[in-house]
């Protein structure tokens, strides 16, 4: 995007997050953070991301109700991590949607604060439930389970990861912290530029424990995976040890576009956090924001393009060999 987007010194000196009261309750036509060709494109960009993404995982969904033999532990939760991209389709996208077509948001402080908790809110249930998951094939490719699928711990798992979300994201609700207005004026997120102790603390921890642990959890599971792969490349696999190849690799696969959905929106966040003031474009901020919701795009297509049960299930094949379990 060019200077052209911008609307002047205005544009570039918004930084990052602005959670000011009067910029919530009311933004003056002239005060736009981008031109209105820039909020064209941000519009296109949100409308594709709300539209695909729910009816993407709207069909995910479907297939899992459809189908029993998609039912299986692994896939329990991939399905939590499709419902969460669904509900924020739905819940925030759409919020920030109309808001982009009209140049400004459009629902004061409390949708702000509603927008800010939901997006986050799902965004770490989906992290969390890709941790999960790179435990789950840590432990079942290392291990040689006995007996038959066990729904008992996946199901504590999907609740576990809502609760480990809303304990992280329900605080800037009631005061440690905030939820405030973001880029372009037409989405909202925690109030990383809020300059104070408290605040500083809350996003310390919210990167420590909601970004950074989780990641150096899949890092150590996946790298010990890779290693005990490399180990037994030689030995002559099962089939039932090929299938938990394929299903390390697509779990791999989606959490590593996740991350790099995700990863560019966590470091320009820190640096409006701890950075110098007014460092964030305007654009700066709207990209990153725009990838990171892309995954809810992403996410499903990976689990059908690369999930032989979904794809053999749906097709109407019935093929035993490529059942997941």
């Amino acid at each position: 995007m060019d200077r052209g987007m911008f609307s002047g010194q205005t544009g570039l000196n918004f930084s990052f997050n602005q959670s000011d009261d009067r910029e919530l309750e009311d933004t003056p036509a002239g005060s736009a953070k981008l031109s209105q060709a820039g909020f064209v494109v941000l519009s296109v960009v949100l409308g594709f991301i709300m539209t695909f993404g729910f009816l993407n995982n709207f069909v995910v969904l479907i297939l899992f109700c459809k189908f029993k033999k998609l039912r299986t532990p692994v896939n329990m939760l991939l399905l939590n991590i499709s419902v969460s991209d669904m509900l924020v389709c739905l819940f925030g996208t759409t919020l920030s949607f109309a808001s982009s077509i009209r140049g400004r948001w459009l629902l004061g402080r409390g949708g702000c604060s509603w927008y800010g908790f939901i997006n986050s809110c799902f965004g770490i249930v989906s992290l969390i439930s890709l941790v999960i998951l790179s435990y789950d094939r840590y432990s079942t490719l290392t291990v040689y389970n006995k007996g038959g699928l066990n729904y008992r711990k996946p199901l504590l798992a999907v609740g576990g990861s809502w609760l480990y979300s809303l304990f992280w994201t329900v605080p800037p609700l009631l005061g440690w912290s905030s939820y405030g207005l973001e880029g372009a004026g037409t989405s909202c997120s925690v109030s990383w530029t809020a300059n104070t102790a408290q605040s500083h603390a809350y996003i310390i921890c919210l990167f420590i424990f909601c970004l950074g642990l989780p990641i150096l959890v899949m890092i150590y599971c996946y790298s010990r995976l890779l290693l005990a792969v490399k180990q037994v490349g030689k030995i002559r696999k099962t089939a039932a040890r090929k299938r938990e190849y394929h299903i390390l690799f697509m779990v791999l696969t989606t959490a590593a576009c996740y991350l790099l959905c995700w990863m560019p929106y966590g470091v320009v966040a820190m640096m409006a956090t701890f950075g110098p003031p007014n460092i964030i474009s305007p654009v700066a901020s709207v990209v990153p924001s725009l990838l990171a919701k892309s995954s809810t795009v992403i996410n499903p297509l990976i689990y059908i393009l690369m999930n032989k049960q979904i794809f053999y299930t749906s097709v109407g094949a019935n093929d035993s060999r490529d059942e997941l379990h």
